[in-house]
């Protein structure tokens, strides 16, 4: 992004608007699935719950311009198929011209602000179905915490079904990532274990009145194929921020990749914020596992 860009960014918001909306209407879409049966999704909605972090840099997305920077970079590289955001971004790189071809999922559920009294109230904060439908996304994701001494999970679970229900009514793609979930010192934890990401895996995929258009984002954990055999629903891996163990983490991609059922890799701080700041490098490693897949 030259500064050029950047200024015509500001003045676009400030000035014209209505530009964003043209931009969605004229965006080049493409199908979900393509040449290949393996996608590469950036995604990028960590910001709106106030989680900016990745690695040892606790406010590495703290610049907007920064990370629009690398965005491009990354959705630019071959074998890129799309990107996950909220609207902020999704506009800022709509107007940038960057989403041309690519598929769009937008990030629906937002309310859960990190480290706060209320982080499992996963209320919907961002995108809606008709705001997707309007805007010419290609889906919705929706973060489906399950915290059995949360009172507000039950909350969480009819928000999801009710989205998932709608969504496929316009044959668009739910995309859930369940977690079962607990504070630990008033910190909320995942259970990673295969049995835990199995229970939630059954609640995420049993949510709505059809999963025709569901597909799971799931995160890699030990005993992956066990946990592939849980569902029948496409799934796509959950990258998360592997900070200092990124060449570990890489690895465990490479295996859950093969698995049946599998069907790519939904990344986001960890191919934007890799430790040495080469994005396109780190795009292109992620990229270069699907293909072998």
């Amino acid at each position: 992004m030259s500064e050029e860009d950047y200024r015509n960014l500001l003045d676009t918001r400030a000035r014209s608007p209505w530009r964003i909306a043209e931009a969605a209407v004229a965006r080049r879409r493409r199908n979900l699935l393509e040449e290949r049966d393996r996608l590469l999704i950036i995604a990028a909605d960590h910001p709106a719950r106030g989680s900016l972090g990745a690695g040892n840099r606790p406010f590495a997305m703290g610049s907007r311009v920064g990370l629009l920077e690398r965005l491009c970079v990354a959705l630019s590289r071959p074998g890129v198929d799309g990107l996950l955001a909220t609207p902020d971004i999704v506009e800022d790189l709509l107007l940038l011209g960057a989403l041309e071809g690519k598929l769009v999922i937008g990030s629906m559920n937002r309310g859960g602000v990190q480290g706060t009294v209320f982080e499992f109230d996963d209320r919907f904060t961002a995108y809606d179905t008709a705001s997707i439908v309007r805007m010419g996304l290609d889906g919705g994701k929706m973060l489906c915490r399950i915290g059995l001494d949360e009172p507000a999970t039950a909350d969480t679970l009819e928000s999801c079904s009710r989205a998932i229900t709608d969504l496929a009514s316009h044959g668009l793609v739910a995309m859930v990532e369940p977690f079962w979930s607990r504070r630990v010192d008033g910190v909320i934890a995942h259970d990673l274990s295969a049995e835990g990401v199995i229970r939630s895996m059954h609640i995420g995929q049993g949510l709505g009145a059809t999963s025709a258009h569901t597909w799971l984002k799931i995160p890699v954990v030990e005993d992956m194929e066990r946990v592939m055999s849980a569902t029948t629903l496409p799934t796509l891996l959950l990258g998360g921020d592997p900070g200092i163990a990124a060449e570990q983490a890489y690895a465990a991609w490479r295996d859950a990749l093969r698995l049946p059922g599998v069907r790519g890799l939904v990344v986001g701080r960890a191919l934007l914020y890799p430790s040495d700041d080469d994005v396109a490098a780190a795009v292109d490693t992620a990229a270069a596992m699907l293909e072998v897949a």
